[in-house]
């Protein structure tokens, strides 16, 4: 017999992911490694400066003495309509997170609408409304905006592309790469309930349970959080690539090392079932109304008591700790006693989700 490996059969792929693309693929868009592969080599050595390389979800940005903080997102989920919101409410709700990441009070965005030729006019009246609703329960001001349209079959329905504006009246510093060792690691509740609610719209699911977006405006929160301490490092919101893969960011850019307790984090049943069936881990699906916090030991104890007295943090815990060992690495106890590896994943199991 011959030890010479055989060629492969008509249809077969390699398992192995290829690193370098000649052409952008869905996975380009999962905030994974394919996603840092992009801004990387295409996006960073071409814009590189102060501001785009601290890789926040904003940049913060000094002016005549104040400190503002500037964002900007899109936003092309499908379908525009799922269970507990849509995609109106999830571009207002997303780039009011993003400045609130930084600890900033957001005052004023932007939305840009790309079109398609055939959308319902009702459609879009539901979607407009439904960003001015959230917007005025935050109280920020949609200030200006653009609209395009293009022809049927030359995209999916609606396009929304947000600017955010907003203020950062506390003498804080928080960023992705000031995590310490010693912070606790906390999180504001249940993961994996936006991604699930629309995978199973789009793929017209049924599970034991209503499956809802997390789809919410965290300002108010981190307003509460701030207010018990503001010896807080590092806040993001866990979108794209759920909570793994933002721990993974923050871990590489900080150069320390997580050590999470699977027991800790806190899914819905009926979110764990629905990955349990679909093959997917909760810990890499997306979330649009939660955050995690690196928070000085002094003070966690403190901002999780004020987490959990809001209504959008009722299920905030610890989850772990960041340590100095293994930097740029997140390990994770199991309920079974073992140690896993929690890397970033290559592409989005879940693509077009926010």
């Amino acid at each position: 017999m011959s030890d010479k490996p055989r060629p492969p059969l008509p249809g077969e792929i390699c398992p192995a992911p290829i690193a370098d693309h000649e052409h952008i693929v869905l996975g380009h868009g999962s905030g994974g490694k394919l996603t840092q592969e992009l801004i990387e080599k295409v996006f960073l050595p071409r814009f590189d400066n102060p501001y785009l390389a601290r890789l926040d979800d904003q940049a913060v940005l000094e002016m005549n003495g104040l400190r503002l903080a500037f964002t900007t997102d899109s936003f092309v989920v499908t379908p525009i309509f799922f269970p507990g919101g849509d995609i109106g409410r999830l571009a207002i709700n997303g780039t009011i997170n993003d400045l609130a990441m930084c600890g900033a009070v957001p005052r004023y965005i932007a939305a840009a609408f790309i079109l398609e030729e055939g959308l319902a006019t009702e459609a879009l009246t539901r979607v407009v409304e439904s960003m001015r609703a959230v917007a005025d329960e935050a109280g920020v001001m949609l200030v200006t905006g653009d609209t395009k349209v293009v022809n049927r079959g030359k995209g999916d329905q609606i396009f929304i592309t947000t600017t955010g504006l907003g203020v950062i009246e506390r003498p804080v510093q928080i960023s992705a790469n000031r995590a310490r060792p010693g912070d606790q690691i906390l999180l504001s509740g249940t993961i994996g309930d936006h991604g699930m609610a629309v995978m199973s719209k789009r793929e017209n699911l049924e599970f034991e349970g209503p499956i809802e977006s997390d789809c919410a405006a965290l300002d108010s929160l981190v307003a509460a959080m701030l207010e018990a301490s503001e010896n807080i490092h590092c806040l993001r919101d866990p979108t794209r690539g759920g909570v793994a893969t933002v721990l993974n960011e923050i871990a590489a850019r900080s150069e320390v090392g997580m050590e999470l307790d699977e027991r800790l984090i806190p899914v819905r049943e009926t979110v764990k079932g629905a990955c349990e069936i679909l093959g997917l881990d909760p810990l890499y699906v997306a979330n649009e109304g939660k955050l995690v916090a690196m928070v000085a030991p002094e003070a966690a104890e403190a901002v999780l008591k004020r987490m959990r007295e809001h209504p959008l943090g009722a299920e905030a815990c610890r989850m772990g700790e960041v340590v100095a060992a293994h930097p740029r690495r997140v390990l994770m106890k199991t309920p079974i006693g073992g140690t896993r590896i929690l890397d970033v994943m290559l592409g989005e199991p879940l693509p077009r989700i926010c």
